[in-house]
């Protein structure tokens, strides 16, 4: 798998960024597939940045409606990536 296929696109809110300032921690969404072993080498990799720690969930999507349809969103995954002290992601 390539490191723009495990790595889909950072997450920007006001928790990650809360988490980037204090905690060195950074956001992603990943491939379902991607376990924490490709995370680390693809941030690693795309950001040029020493990985220490990678925390990740599956999401489930959520319910939606269009007239008397329903249907749901797709599922996803979220990584969580902690850098070393002397690294950091300028995404912002």
């Amino acid at each position: 798998m390539d490191d723009h296929n495990i790595v889909i696109k950072p997450l920007i809110t006001e928790q990650s960024t809360h988490f980037a300032n204090n905690k060195n921690a950074y956001s992603f969404e990943v491939n379902n597939k991607a376990n924490k072993i490709q995370i680390k080498g693809a941030v690693e990799r795309l950001y040029n940045v020493k990985v220490k720690e990678v925390r990740t969930a599956n999401r489930k999507g959520k319910p939606k409606r269009r007239g008397r349809f329903m249907g749901k969103k797709a599922d996803w995954k979220k990584a969580v990536v902690v850098l070393d002290e002397q690294y950091h992601i300028d995404l912002f």
